[in-house]
């Protein structure tokens, strides 16, 4: 799997960004496939900075509805990338 393929985008949440800015915790939604190490490789390749902690949590799609009809939206996996200390952060974070 390809770099641009185990991190599919970042979550730009109000959580997200306060976890940025406190922890240095970026959160990242990847490839339900992927594991800590490729998302650990890919963070490290495309954003240039050095990973201390890789932490995932796979997530089960929410029940919606459109009238009578119901369905559930996919199944994901959301990552959260602490980066070690002295690394600056990249900025797709920035509101």
């Amino acid at each position: 799997m390809k770099s641009y393929e185990v991190i599919r985008r970042p979550l730009l949440t109000e959580k997200g960004v306060a976890k940025k800015e406190s922890e240095l915790t970026l959160v990242f939604e990847v490839n339900p496939r992927a594991n800590k190490s490729q998302i650990r490789a890919a963070v490290e390749e495309i954003f240039k900075v050095k990973v201390a902690e890789v932490r995932t949590a796979n997530l089960e799609g929410k029940l919606r509805r459109r009238g009578r009809f119901s369905g559930y939206r996919p199944d994901w996996k959301k990552a959260y990338v602490r980066l070690k200390p002295g690394q600056k952060a990249p900025e797709f974070a920035e509101i």
